[in-house]
């Protein structure tokens, strides 16, 4: 099986999802991966994206959903060549995620001839996407592409991600004096001070809050403009600022935090909830027992920095909680998964999905 995993995986890294060319090229191979296997797999679009749906067991037994993103963020050109090193798979996505999605592949495959639970998988193209609205995920979940429970295999090193945390972007402004760029001194670089507008940002009171999973917020400096000749002083600068907040913390109270800051306007430019799902529903604490094997500690004791995609589901009721293998560097230039915990991660899915008949009587 895990000869099998590994090559699955492998073939998806070598897609360069990071446009919508190569995002419909490796759901056209995912579809026909399934349909290959007997599974009818059905293609739609958001955006000109692609969003994949397939099903397994009977209608009218408890259903789950198996999630995930073929889309990457850019990288460069050799990690779309995946290589292994050890017990460590590289390659963009590896850990973001095509290495769970080849996992729920297989595993949805093999629950084909049961009869006891469904299974659902959606797949979309945009989750890494800047886009507020019309998102594959809330396209799934709108269609009626729901269940039970949800699970989206982001990268969690085997723990379940009960908490993940929301998104305030934010574009703002800094203006400044220009000047000849041979004295500086007679001119006020917008440059530089939108910099310490930054820094005035990581200083005010919501950066220092925390809760129980999270030591505190996340702020990224993600894009910055400025200037228009190398020989002027720039009188103008613009910067986006990614604010990952805690599921406690009120967006529009940061967004006024920042907004009182001198010398900048600051304009929203999307927010998305943060996830939080009750650890007492039954089937949590099933997935809980799943992973159990595989941790010293207890697996649900984990915040996740990024936003989640989870939220699609939770916002009409469905418990959902990310769940993937263990890895590192995502989003990075030395992207990896761990093989054995592929392979970890498919049983655990596995049986996970065959318990829950039983933990339902109970």
């Amino acid at each position: 099986m895990s000869e099998e995993l590994v090559a699955l995986a492998k073939r998806l890294i070598s897609f360069k999802t990071v446009d919508p060319e190569g995002i419909a090229e490796a759901a056209g191979f995912v579809k026909g991966w399934l349909e290959a296997r007997g599974i009818a797999a059905e293609s739609d679009e958001v955006r000109g994206l692609p969003v994949l749906k397939a099903e397994v067991g009977p209608e009218g037994a408890p259903t789950v959903v198996l999630h995930g993103h073929l889309d990457v963020v850019p990288a460069l050109e050799g990690q779309f060549e995946p290589r292994v090193e050890g017990d460590r798979l590289y390659g963009r996505g590896a850990y973001d995620m095509k290495g769970a999605i080849a996992a729920m592949l297989i595993v949805t495959a093999a629950m084909r001839e049961q009869e006891a639970v469904r299974v659902r998988l959606g797949i979309v193209g945009d989750e890494e996407s800047e886009e507020e609205a019309e998102r594959g995920s809330d396209h799934l979940v709108d269609g009626g592409f729901t269940g039970d429970f949800a699970i989206t295999g982001e990268p969690t090193d085997l723990h379940i991600g009960v908490e993940a945390k929301g998104v305030l972007a934010l574009r703002l402004e800094v203006g400044g004096t220009a000047a000849h760029g041979a004295t500086p001194w007679l001119g006020d670089n917008a440059v530089l001070g939108a910099v310490e507008v930054f820094r005035s940002i990581e200083s005010l009171p919501f950066a220092r809050h925390s809760s129980e999973l999270f030591d505190r917020p996340s702020i990224n400096l993600g894009r910055i403009w400025g200037g228009d000749a190398l020989n002027k002083v720039p009188d103008r600068c613009v910067i986006d600022v990614d604010i990952r907040y805690l599921p406690d913390q009120d967006p529009a109270a940061i967004l006024a935090e920042v907004q009182a800051l001198p010398r900048a306007s600051a304009a929203q430019l999307l927010t998305r909830p943060p996830a939080t799902v009750d650890r007492d529903s039954v089937f949590v604490r099933a997935l809980r027992e799943a992973a159990v094997a595989h941790h010293d500690g207890d697996p649900m004791s984990v915040g996740r920095d990024g936003a989640s995609d989870a939220v699609s589901f939770l916002r009409v009721g469905v418990p959902a909680v990310e769940f993937g293998p263990v890895g590192a560097g995502h989003h990075g230039p030395e992207e990896w998964v761990s093989i054995s915990s592929l392979e970890t991660y498919r049983g655990a899915l596995d049986s996970f999905l065959r318990s829950i008949p039983g933990r339902l009587d109970d």
